[in-house]
């Protein structure tokens, strides 16, 4: 069997656009490193002006734990009344749309960035996240590049999405599948 390896030497994401300038990127890193982590808990309005400050597209009533960390802010989209839990993470390389009334528990990791198996050179490949209106990903839960989570849908707690899942469906599983319509009381 001749099986080829990368060579990480020929790694180029120069072609790649992070959206703003190195020092608006530092300045972002330094801001979310030090106030961010550092604001109170009911400080909740403080941290939203810090990432529409930054370009976020953030509605009125979203609430977002001071532990929630994004990469590149000016490529997230929230609506309104959704809740951002601890430890989520962000990796917007490209952009990240959560809908009206969701919720992202904590340690969820939303990732828009991968690379290319068949590329030797392992080129960055990205893709957006569309999570739809009244959709709860649970804890822990892992969000691959291209992923669109249907309105109203649940994500079980530790799941692996990584094909879009079904509005209206409860999902979970590694690799996460629906398993039964989410029927809400009146």
């Amino acid at each position: 069997m001749n099986l080829r390896q990368i060579n990480l030497s020929q790694y180029d994401q120069s072609g790649f656009d992070r959206g703003r300038p190195g020092w608006y990127i530092l300045l972002w890193w330094l801001v979310q490193g030090i106030l961010f982590p550092l604001s109170l808990h009911p400080c909740n309005g403080f941290r939203v002006w810090l990432l529409r400050s930054f370009g976020a597209a953030i509605d009125h009533h979203v609430i977002i734990r001071p532990t929630a960390r994004f990469t590149y802010p000016w490529k997230i989209t929230i609506g309104h009344h959704s809740w951002i839990g601890d430890d989520v993470v962000f990796y917007s390389l490209d952009q990240i749309t959560i809908g009206n009334n969701c919720v992202i528990s904590q340690k969820s990791y939303l990732c828009t960035g991968s690379h290319d198996l068949q590329d030797r050179a392992f080129g960055l490949v990205t893709a957006p996240i569309s999570i739809e209106d009244g959709v709860w990903v649970a804890a822990d839960c892992f969000i691959a590049p291209g992923v669109a989570i249907g309105t109203g849908a649940v994500i079980g707690a530790r799941s692996s999405v990584f094909k879009d899942q079904a509005p209206g469906q409860v999902c979970w599983g590694n690799p996460c599948q629906p398993r039964y319509p989410r029927n809400l009381r009146p």
